[in-house]
């Protein structure tokens, strides 16, 4: 057997850290949401660390940024890896980046070996893979991969009122090139696993069969507003008593489908938002999530039931809105065995899982032959501050990206 090849691990660190700098945060993590001047930075910093990597750049008109090394047969179609350097307002120094900064020390180490490969080799930067900024996550990928069109991509506001495109012509990213697949042999996508089950079974690499099925909505819950101190608490209409209400059953709910369901209440909007005035509405961002679309199905129909059951009983109204859907992902065979075999010639400990979280690859693997790679981070802790990752992680699943995507581009 041909010995794997390994990457220059001090160098990926190196540049992990340099790329933590900017956007850096008081608390160790990184602040660089889609679009702003950090990201701009970032950016800049990638394409010039790929072209010194001697890659050609081609940035797409949702800003997603291709840097490809070419193959002895450029009309091979590309293997391709790849993820997003955009974060949380309070994220880590290795969601998405790590992904990132592991394609182009893929084409670095290749370089350093004087390695041809028969297909190009790319990697990819994806825009607003996080949602923080704007809504809905993945859009970038999305629009790439025909789930969204141009126009909605581009007409997606942050909370300014600012649109994906206005903001991409401000910093320099509106590209010229299409928004749409160009010949993609294969994507592998390398990602902390951003949970804690890789480091509770102390395992280094996780080989992904798929992606959890994921729904976000918006829950109206609509009473009557009063004033906070003359009206008694039985004669109020309070929005918060009905979502006390359904939150309280949705754990239940939630429960009765474990391990592997998920319920999230992660935003919250009172209207008109006044301190001494019981609300007339409450908006309320709620995540449904579970690997078996029937299982999902379900739950969906059950949270319809719950809301409009228990916003009646108190004399309320609601209505639910679905901002995203995304369903479950089962992804290509041929990928992931390339994935698991790497990981065994590597000599790595491993487990096949599903990804709880959703990622580029979710939408990516709608166009094009696609698998995922996990390492461990820090107690399973992602968007925060707090994330980390060992470097004997970081390279070993560069590592396994780099031997898999060898053997997808020389087959």
């Amino acid at each position: 057997m041909v010995k794997p090849l390994k990457i220059n691990s001090q160098r990926l660190w190196d540049s992990l850290m340099r790329m933590a700098e900017i956007g850096a945060t008081k608390k160790g993590g990184c602040n660089r949401q889609a679009l702003t001047d950090l990201d701009k930075e970032a950016r800049d910093l990638w394409v010039q660390w790929a072209e010194k990597a001697g890659c050609s750049i081609r940035i797409d008109a949702m800003g997603n940024i291709f840097a490809r090394r070419a193959g002895l047969s450029n009309n091979l179609p590309a293997v391709m890896t790849g993820s997003h350097i955009d974060t949380q307002p309070t994220g880590g120094k290795f969601d998405g980046v790590y992904g990132v900064l592991a394609g182009l020390e893929v084409i670095r180490t290749l370089n350093d070996q004087n390695i041809e490969t028969n297909n190009p080799i790319e990697a990819a930067i994806w825009t607003n893979e996080e949602g923080a900024r704007f809504s809905p996550a993945m859009v970038g990928s999305g629009v790439w991969s025909g789930v969204f069109t141009l126009d909605y991509g581009h007409a997606r506001t942050d909370k300014s009122g600012k649109t994906i495109q206005q903001e991409l012509q401000r910093i320099g990213y509106l590209g010229e090139t299409p928004c749409k697949p160009h010949p993609v042999k294969s994507f592998i996508e390398l990602h902390i696993e951003q949970g804690p089950i890789l480091e509770n079974e102390d395992l280094q690499i996780g080989v992904l069969s798929g992606v959890q099925g994921m729904n976000w909505y918006d829950l109206t819950i609509t009473g009557q507003p009063v004033h906070a101190g003359p009206t008694p608490m039985e004669d109020r209409l309070d929005p918060f008593v009905g979502l006390h209400r359904i939150i309280k059953e949705l754990y239940v709910m939630t429960s009765e489908y474990a391990p592997w369901s998920r319920v999230t209440f992660g935003d919250i909007k009172a209207i008109p938002g006044a301190r001494n005035t019981v609300p007339e509405q409450l908006v309320v961002a709620v995540d449904l999530r579970h690997p078996d679309k029937l299982i999902l199905a379900e739950m969906d129909e059950r949270f319809h039931q719950i809301s409009q059951h228990e916003c009646d009983d108190v004399g309320l109204s609601c209505q639910i809105d679905i901002e995203w859907q995304s369903p479950a992902v089962v992804f290509n065979p041929e990928c992931v065995a390339a994935v698991r075999k790497a990981t065994l010639d590597l000599g790595y400990s491993n487990k096949e899982m599903v990804s709880g979280a959703g990622h580029d690859a979710v939408y990516i693997s709608r166009v094009a032959p696609t698998s995922m790679i996990f390492i461990p981070c820090e107690k399973g802790i992602s968007h925060n501050e707090a994330e980390n990752a060992k470097p004997e992680d970081i390279e070993a699943g560069c590592n396994v990206l780099l031997n898999a995507m060898l053997n997808l581009a020389e087959a």
